[in-house]
């Protein structure tokens, strides 16, 4: 079944493209507003692009009435902080997506902490086992008003149990019990099941 994109409005071609794009990490983006107040909301058009320079990338949607908070946030600062979501999480972090008024602090709203960031204005939300902060590389401001966000980490922080060995960065990855965004209303996935398959030899890991 072919989907030519350009005979689809916008709501159809989401569909297809939420749909099929699984799981999908969440970035639970923390920010701060030129007056200091602090925003907190999830994201799953979210993904690393590159590791020299560290490079993640962000999707923010426009509102009927305008930028959201994150986006707004971003252009007049250039800072944010990646949290990413465990699944003890889930819960707090959904209860963050809720469309507040400007000024409302979603951490705290879903009693959470904001902890200190080493090198960005915006803190990061200390339950997280894992925070990226960012710094904007390059903003694209799209046609439909959506927003892309090409960020560079300047600093990460892991929850202690989850680092196996410092020296050598060697992470307990499926200790941080991450979750991902599926299709649908409210549909996430674990990452509680996975399976092994060793790359034939000779084949660059890194591209």
């Amino acid at each position: 079944m072919l989907f030519d994109f350009d005979g689809l409005p916008r709501e159809k071609r989401a569909k297809l493209l939420l749909s099929t794009v699984v799981p999908r990490p969440i970035a639970w983006v923390v920010t701060r507003d030129e007056a200091g107040r602090v925003n907190a909301a999830p994201f799953s058009f979210f993904n690393v692009m590159g590791s020299n320079p560290p490079t993640l990338a962000l999707g923010i949607a426009r509102r009927p009435a305008g930028l959201k908070d994150t986006a707004a946030n971003i252009k007049a600062t250039g800072e944010f902080v990646v949290n990413l979501v465990p699944h003890r999480l889930a819960e707090a972090m959904n209860l963050t997506s809720f469309d507040a008024e400007s000024g409302v602090d979603e951490i705290a709203a879903a009693g959470l902490t904001a902890q200190p960031s080493h090198r960005v204005a915006p803190p990061r939300i200390g339950e997280s086992p894992v925070a990226m902060e960012c710094k904007v590389m390059t903003l694209i401001e799209q046609e439909s008003g959506h927003t892309i966000v090409l960020g560079e980490v300047l600093a990460m922080h892991l929850a202690e149990e989850a680092v196996m060995d410092v020296e050598r960065c060697y992470i307990d990855t499926p200790a941080l019990d991450l979750i991902g965004r599926m299709h649908g209303g409210g549909w996430y996935s674990r990452t509680t099941e996975r399976f092994d398959m060793p790359r034939p030899a000779g084949i660059n890991r890194y591209g």
